[in-house]
This record gives C-alpha cells, sequence and structure tokens, in this order.
C-alpha cells in the first residue's frame, strides 16, 4: 500500500509562488511515476504535470507551461510542483498522484488520471485577484 501525503498549498495573491510537496511512503519511490492534478469546484479533475521515475521526461498542461516546474528527489521520496505567477483560475486543490510502473512501462509519463494508482488527500491553492 502507497500513502501520499501533500502540503504546501494556502492563499496566495496573483503574481504570487507557492510550492506543493508530496511525500510518498509504502514502497521504492523511483518505481513510481509521479503527477499533480486539481478539481475546481464542478469541473473534472484535471491533469496539470507529470514527471517520470527519474526526473528525465516531463509534461505540462498547456494552461501551465513557463509558469510551473514539477520535481523529484528519490532519496527523500517527495515530488514537488513549484508554482509561480498564480492566477485565479489556478484555485482549486491539488492532488498528487503514483503510478506504480514495470520495467516494461518505466518511461511512462501519463498524463490521464486513469492511469494512476494511488492519490493523495489534496491540499488547497487559492489565489486572490
Amino acid at each position: 500500500q502507497v500513502q501520499l501525503v501533500e502540503s504546501g498549498g494556502g492563499l496566495v495573491q496573483a503574481g504570487g509562488s507557492l510550492r506543493l510537496s508530496c511525500t510518498a511512503s509504502g514502497r521504492t519511490f523511483s518505481t513510481y511515476a509521479m503527477g499533480w492534478f486539481r478539481q475546481a469546484p464542478g469541473k473534472e479533475r484535471e491533469f496539470v504535470a507529470a514527471i517520470s521515475w527519474n526526473g528525465g521526461s516531463t509534461v505540462y498542461v498547456d494552461s501551465v507551461k513557463g509558469r510551473f516546474s514539477i520535481s523529484r528527489d528519490n532519496a527523500k521520496n517527495t515530488v514537488y510542483l513549484q508554482m509561480n505567477s498564480l492566477e485565479p483560475d489556478d484555485t482549486a486543490p491539488y492532488y498528487c498522484a503514483a503510478k506504480v510502473l514495470t520495467l516494461a512501462t518505466m518511461r511512462l509519463v501519463p498524463q490521464n488520471l486513469h492511469e494512476y494508482d494511488y492519490w493523495g488527500q489534496g491540499t488547497q491553492v487559492t489565489v486572490s485577484s
């Protein structure tokens, strides 16, 4: 069983920055691809960013490219989401997710929420205008 715990959310003014963290326990962290998603009220859960097992590949939704950066530290079992130039439309709870990889799927950087195996409880990000 894998447990994911997010932190770092909060209230920030437009143009500000936050860094989210997600720490995993339960299995070898380097065998996961990791992703961040968000779900604004009344909307479906949306892909934000994902990173491969070793950090060599990253993917972002177009709306955050150039503003957000995903990274990971396998020694600390932690994935990060650095969010800069925040906008009110970024307001949502943010969830991290883990996909367990095999030798056959080690290069995957999944963008579809249904591909992920484990989810955290979420951390709220609120951006005021």
